[in-house]
């Protein structure tokens, strides 16, 4: 098969070029969703051959000498020079097979599957969504959209619940651990609330401090 090889990017080549398992194949996949359609087998008979004489040469070696290893050298070097050729035909006529599972779109040139295609404007749904998945995602951007809108209503309504004023102690000063804000200490007990005064100046001392942030005498 001669010609010019025509083809897009969305394809992975799985062949293999050596070995007994050597052959064509190749996975082709939407653009779009990324699934996939794997095309079948090719065996590569010149190679699978050089890899059924690559076995044979080390049991043979013995009885055939340096004349065993040239077969085997010979027939891995005509392999290797036919792979190009041969998998450039493997690659057309798995494309040929390709184009039953894919679609072109005329738009952005995408290959997509029959899930991601708008058979009606023949384009891909990237160019031409549904119009009934439009709809329904824009009404439930909707749904959300005011959700968040009465949410936020109604936290400022609880705000007014939330006292602001009073300064809390976040850390216990006895053993360091979160409070949270409450009246004592989750871990050890402690009290939080405890108002202090200064015995010099009588100036109210905060929770933990050790001395007077008014007149530095020790609390």
């Amino acid at each position: 098969m001669g010609g010019e090889l025509h083809f897009a990017k969305n394809f992975r080549d799985q062949s293999q070029q050596q070995g007994t398992g050597a052959g064509f194949q190749f996975d082709f996949y939407c653009e779009d969703c990324n699934d996939t359609w794997r095309s079948p087998f090719e065996p590569y008979r010149s190679a699978q051959a050089a890899g059924w004489l690559q076995r044979l040469s080390g049991v043979a070696s013995g009885f055939l000498g340096n004349v065993g290893s040239t077969l085997d050298d010979a027939a891995d070097g005509y392999a290797r020079a036919g792979w190009g050729t041969a998998r450039d035909e493997a690659l057309r006529d798995a494309i040929e097979k390709a184009k039953a599972h894919f679609h072109r779109c005329a738009r952005c040139s995408s290959y997509v599957c029959d899930k991601c295609w708008n058979i009606e404007q023949g384009l891909c749904h990237r160019c031409a969504p549904s119009i009934e998945a439009e709809v329904a995602e824009a009404r439930h951007g909707g749904l959300v959209e005011k959700a968040r809108e009465d949410a936020r209503a109604q936290g400022m309504e609880n705000a007014a619940k939330v006292d602001v004023k009073a300064q809390k102690q976040l850390a216990c000063p006895a053993c360091g651990a979160a409070t949270g804000g409450g009246k004592f200490c989750p871990e050890c007990g402690t009290s939080l609330n405890q108002v202090r005064t200064c015995a010099g100046c009588q100036h109210e001392v905060p929770p933990g401090s050790k001395f007077c942030p008014e007149c530095g005498k020790a609390a």
